[in-house]
């Protein structure tokens, strides 16, 4: 029988095997309510150790382990500074434009650059790649549902959610929220994906993409995954695209192969 810190520690290590994800030392009660999370999604009555073998030597339950232990924290145009470069500088006078969001979560990001898109000019050509290891989220996603409260100031002045957003013929949800679902037209310019960015190749071409969007995602690896996912990333980006990065995020060894723009905004010069 495991003790509660060796318990801890073999989930750890289950997550990196994986995922990559790396999780921190004081993560203890996370932990422990996950794995609560976890017997209950699973509906398994044995012992926690018994239903970790099972994930770990017979592939079982993986998908909902996945599930259970990663973080999707995000909301519509978080960061808002990279939107805003995104509509003034990339978008201007593109006609075609390949887009890679590699942390989906919920959809509000992937949605967020569709909706900049749109703004720019309704007749550019957008093929949005969105991808992320959950998928649950991945589902609610694609459903494209959102609570949306009137008075959170959640959309930049140069947005009218109502212009993207149907309201739900439901009831309101209280005097400020309201059900809201994503348009048609917004949802086709979206392919939502399962990946898991510590794969060691992508599904992607070589300087496939325009833009990439990498934001408040490799926070949860260790610094040497980082860098590896980052140089995979960028050889999928064309020589000047751009790539976001998150407020507390480095681009590390690819400062030698780009041009910072602003906060966390890197235009790729030269291939590694």
């Amino acid at each position: 029988m495991l003790n509660q810190e060796q318990l801890h520690k073999r989930v750890k290590d289950i997550l990196y095997k994986l995922t990559g994800i790396t999780l921190a030392e004081n993560k203890d009660i996370m932990i422990i309510n996950r794995l609560e999370k976890l017997v209950r999604n699973t509906k398994f009555n044995g012992d926690i150790n018994l239903l970790l073998n099972r994930i770990e030597n017979n592939n079982e339950f993986v998908t909902e382990f996945i599930n259970t232990f990663t973080t999707n924290k995000t909301h519509f145009f978080r960061e808002e500074f990279h939107f805003a470069d995104l509509k003034n500088r990339v978008l201007p006078n593109k006609k075609n434009i390949d887009i890679y969001c590699c942390a989906a979560s919920t959809g509000e990001e992937p949605y967020s650059i569709a909706m900049t898109v749109k703004e720019v000019s309704r007749s550019i050509n957008a093929n949005i790649v969105a991808t992320d290891i959950d998928t649950n989220v991945l589902q609610y996603a694609a459903n494209g549902i959102y609570r949306y409260q009137k008075s959170a100031k959640e959309f930049p002045s140069w947005i009218k959610p109502q212009k993207y957003f149907k309201r739900r013929t439901k009831k309101t949800l209280s005097n400020d929220e309201v059900l809201i679902k994503v348009n048609d037209d917004l949802k086709e310019m979206l392919t939502f994906a399962q990946m898991n960015l510590n794969d060691n190749q992508y599904p992607f071409k070589n300087e496939q993409f325009d833009v990439i969007f990498c934001r408040n995602v490799l926070i949860y690896f260790s610094l040497e995954d980082q860098n590896t996912i980052l140089k995979k990333l960028f050889s999928h980006l064309k020589i000047g695209g751009t790539m976001y990065i998150g407020h507390s995020e480095s681009p590390q060894d690819l400062l030698n192969y780009t041009e910072k723009l602003g906060q966390n905004i890197f235009v790729k010069t030269k291939n590694i």
